[in-house]
């Protein structure tokens, strides 16, 4: 009988053992065999049969050793899943047998072996949440607290669900000891540690993601489905579309969750009562796409898109690659705009953030914090924070915050002592510590502007949740939009941007399509979309069936009997 797993460290029967099996191979390891090394991508996932197998990690105190496994135990947390560099080494600790489950075979097992999938995502994931809840891995970034940097660097890995150890070189005696040990001064700061790797100093994330296997998308890579940007829509997209069977390459310009992501908690999504983050959604969703085949690459930034001569697409991404699918899933969502205030951009990182998540909270611990905003977002950031920072003051334009906002946020907001409301106020100026550079200038002051004049608000922190643009500048131009750039489909679009496009009475773009075929939107990017989780994850599941009639089409018939003509449209 196959059971689920209690704990991080679940053990095979004899029943499941001889079901894992028919997966892989049995070797015979001395003790001391290195199994795994720091740095190997898409290694197998190692069973102990017998003897043992120990697991070490070079953390911030040094080398540790993390546990052992004996016979029935396996190796590995989700990384093993995705294929991700590995920053542990596993050692043969006592001789004895390991069946080896290649990377690909992994796969196949997670596909086809639904109650052995289980236990393997299942603890998995119990081992990356224990990780991260004692900060027990092998990336220790050392900087300081209000570095744009570090928080880019920290805010990439919380993304990406990887667990880490943050030190101030200020305030951490430990990052005095590291310091010295790698021969580090403040000048190579912010600095990450990555096992026994090299140091990197004063790295950008796409150098992290690269040193830890993030996108292992070789140029030329096809697909039936590219996925472009993995929020809700676009997680639900991959996950439904590999699902149905479809291959799917699921790409975004930063890691999982887009701006949903960011969202401190979610209380009024269907059948979580008692609501959960925009991370913890973001992380559960592309474990579920990745268990179902999808291959998943961030950062990974778009900058064009060309139909082929067989109706296909291609996909250029800014680093020179080309990618190659039958379909694509426009789901780039929306970012907040920035207030058009004279030197915001000095203080982004340094104070002003675009997200409340448990990275910013930190940071404002017993401050004064401000949200401007008045939409289900900025309540969901104002509610969270008010539980470290001293004070929250929520800015709005509006007369009243229930025109934007939901009844039960606005309610909670009116019974948070800490919280304070200021309607019909909007900030007039940003002011930093006086004799700082442009360089390292934080947040001090903002000067607020309401009906009865101007007032100044001492606050180190704000927090912009305010309109919405869409990433629509690498679409081909030929590519319905509205006036504010949002993607125009089904009954939106036109008539001249169905002639323009070649479409015919007997086959015009399903209620998600553009008036390209075979490129859909869905969330937030689509126009007349509902900014909301549960609507942008009903988008994105639903736009499957059309996509898979689609293809089907093009595949059977050919691009002429799908109703279009294929001269090339974009």
């Amino acid at each position: 009988m196959i059971r689920r797993p209690a704990d991080i460290n679940y053990t095979f029967n004899n029943e499941e053992l001889a079901a894992v099996s028919a997966y892989g191979t049995v070797r015979r390891h001395d003790a001391g065999e290195v199994l795994v090394e720091p740095g190997q991508s898409r290694a197998d996932c190692l069973v102990t049969l017998s003897g043992e197998t120990h697991i070490f990690i070079e953390g911030a105190d040094g080398p540790q050793r993390l546990g052992f496994m004996e016979r029935g135990q396996f190796i590995g947390d989700l990384g093993t899943l995705t294929g991700q560099t590995a920053l542990a080494r596993t050692v043969m600790g006592v001789a004895g047998e390991v069946l080896h489950i290649p990377f690909e075979k992994l796969q196949k097992l997670l596909v086809e072996q639904s109650a052995l999938s289980d236990i393997f995502v299942n603890t998995f994931s119990a081992r990356r949440a224990f990780a991260r809840q004692r900060e027990l891995g092998a990336i220790v970034i050392i900087g300081a607290p209000y570095d744009r940097r570090v928080f880019s660097i920290r805010d990439f890995l919380t993304r990406h669900n990887l667990p880490h150890t943050w030190l101030d070189p200020d305030t951490a005696p430990l990052a005095a000891q590291l310091m010295t040990a790698k021969d580090l001064s403040g000048s190579d700061l912010p600095a990450v540690l990555l096992g026994v790797d090299p140091v990197l100093r004063k790295p950008g994330v796409d150098e992290i993601a690269a040193r830890l296997g993030l996108d292992l998308l070789p140029d030329g890579a096809s697909a039936d489905v590219i996925v472009v940007g993995a929020g809700p829509a676009g997680l639900a997209a991959s996950v439904y579309a590999a699902s149905e069977g479809l291959t799917v390459l699921t790409l975004d310009s930063e890691g999982p969750g887009g701006q949903a992501g960011t969202s401190s908690k979610i209380e009024n999504y269907l059948g979580f009562p008692m609501g959960l983050s925009g991370r913890e959604l973001a992380d559960r969703a592309a474990l579920q796409a990745q268990k179902f085949g999808v291959r998943m690459a961030a950062p990974v930034r778009a900058s064009s898109l060309e139909r082929l001569e067989d109706g296909a697409y291609c996909l250029h991404v800014k680093d020179g690659r080309s990618l190659k699918a039958k379909a694509v899933v426009v789901a780039t969502g929306a970012q907040y705009r920035r207030l058009p205030i004279e030197g915001l951009e000095s203080f982004e990182g340094r104070g002003v953030y675009y997200g409340a998540s448990p990275l910013e909270a930190q940071l404002c611990t017993g401050s004064q914090a401000t949200i401007v905003g008045a939409g289900n977002s900025a309540g969901q950031g104002a509610v969270f924070l008010a539980k470290s920072a001293q004070d929250v003051h929520v800015l709005y334009r509006r007369k009243d915050i229930r025109d934007t906002m939901s009844e039960y946020l606005v309610r909670r907001l009116e019974e948070t002592p800490n919280i304070h409301l200021h309607p019909q106020t909007s900030i007039e100026a940003m002011h930093g510590a006086e004799g700082a550079g442009p360089d390292n200038q934080r947040l001090t002051a903002l000067t607020l502007k309401n009906p009865d004049g101007t007032t100044r608000l001492e606050t180190p922190f704000v927090f912009l949740f305010i309109g919405a643009a869409p990433f629509t500048d690498w679409l081909p131009k030929d590519l319905a939009r509205d006036q504010k750039g949002f993607v125009r489909t089904g009954a939106q679009l036109e008539t001249l941007d169905l002639v323009r496009a070649g479409w015919r009475e007997d086959r015009l773009p399903s209620p998600f399509e553009t008036n390209l075929p075979r490129i859909y939107a869905v969330g937030d990017v689509r126009s007349g979309s509902v900014k909301r989780v549960a609507s942008s994850v009903g988008e994105g599941s639903v736009v499957v069936s059309d996509i898979h009639k689609a293809i089907s089409e093009l595949v059977n018939q050919g691009e002429s009997d799908n109703g279009v003509q294929t001269s090339s449209t974009a």
